[in-house]
Parts: C-alpha cells; structure tokens; sequence
C-alpha cells in the first residue's frame, strides 16, 4: 500500500475524503499546507507519497522509459487504497481525488477507469497518457464523473495548448469536465485558484449531500 498520512476533519465525524497526490520529485509533505489553504472543514484529507524514489522526493511513474507500465502500477496502487478506505468507512461518492502534475495524470487516470463514481476529482497542471485509449477504455460510470482541471497559461514544462486539447477531447467525448486555466507556471495561483478548487468540492458536497 502507497505511503500516506491521513489529516482528520475539522468537522467530527464528517465521511469526505480527500486523497492528494503531488508532482514529480516532490512528497505529500510540500501538500500539508494544503489542508488550511481549501479551508473546508467537512473534508478528511490523505496525503500520498508515490512509490518510486527520484531526486530526494517521489514519481508515480517513469518519465525516462515507457510511463505506462508505471501508470498501470500506481493507478491500482490508488485504486487498492480507495477500496481500503470504502472498508474503512467512507463511502465511494463522497471521496475526491485530487493532483498536480504527475499526480493530475493519475488523478484522470482513476477518473477514467475506477468503476464507482467518486465525489470529485481535482487535476491541477497536468496532461493524460495516451487519451485515445484511455477513453477507449474507461469505465462504464466515467461520464458520471466530475473533473474540475486547471492549468497555467505559463508552464514551461506542459504547455497550455498541449494540456488543453488533451481535455477538450474528453470532454467533447462526454466526460463532464469543468476546465479553467490561471495567469500561473507550473505551479498554483495562490488564493484565485484555491477559491475555484474550493467552490466545486463545496458545490459537490452540497450535492451529495441532498442526493443522500
């Protein structure tokens, strides 16, 4: 099982789940700031570190050679550690998945194939493996997902227009995809983007909540 550190709810005994997956190089200790920037007091948070070692931090998969043996890996690793926490006491639909980067890959990848519908998933900066096969291949609950994606209109390192027609095509293909880019590298904007990412896990909850 992945590594990870759960932050309990300021709330007590609130069900939602938020799992958080960094970028390349990084660990889930850069993300515990995190926690107080969403503000969102109902939501359980669980930090992961990926599998891998690089560079003093963390890959979910192999950016050198072939990514997909790695993506495969991890997506079931993520997987693995969903269904652990459903036996835990948290239902499906009130967990979100949430990355940047690497992990906004991974973050997709569950969206796309994991075979219950979750709260939310939360891509920040990132861009998919192959999109053609993995919409080929979703899940039969995929366009009962909700995504919220962002990106920057300066990253260096995935540009804008790439990330951007990767989505666009799953979103024309029918997954429900809210897409909103930020004046920002590859990084965060600070409080604009933390209000957007914190509007649509509220706007979630709050629907989840009536549906149940």
């Amino acid at each position: 099982m992945l590594t990870h550190d759960f932050i309990p709810a300021r709330s007590g005994g609130s069900r939602f789940l938020m799992l958080v997956m960094h970028g390349l190089g990084d660990s889930m200790e850069s993300y515990r700031p995190l926690v107080g920037e969403l503000a969102i007091p109902r939501m359980n948070y669980l930090l992961l570190n990926a599998p891998d070692h690089y560079m003093g931090g963390y890959s979910w998969y192999d950016i050198y050679d072939n990514p997909e043996p790695g993506i495969v890996r991890s997506r079931q690793l993520i997987a693995e550690l969903l269904e652990h926490q459903h036996r835990q006491g948290f239902p499906y639909e009130k967990m979100f998945v949430f990355g940047f980067s690497q992990g906004c890959l991974m973050t997709t990848e569950i969206g796309m194939r994991f075979p219950n519908v979750l709260g939310g998933l939360i891509g920040i900066s990132g861009y998919v493996y192959d999109p053609e096969k993995l919409f080929a291949e979703r899940s039969a609950v995929a366009e009962k997902q909700s995504f919220l994606i962002t990106h920057g209109d300066m990253d260096p390192l995935l540009p804008l227009d790439h990330s951007r027609r990767i989505y666009r095509f799953l979103a024309e293909s029918g997954i429900p995809i809210q897409w909103v880019e930020f004046n920002k590298a590859h990084s965060f904007a600070g409080e604009p983007e933390f209000a957007v990412i914190r509007d649509f896990v509220n706007q979630r909850m709050d629907q989840i909540d009536s549906n149940g």
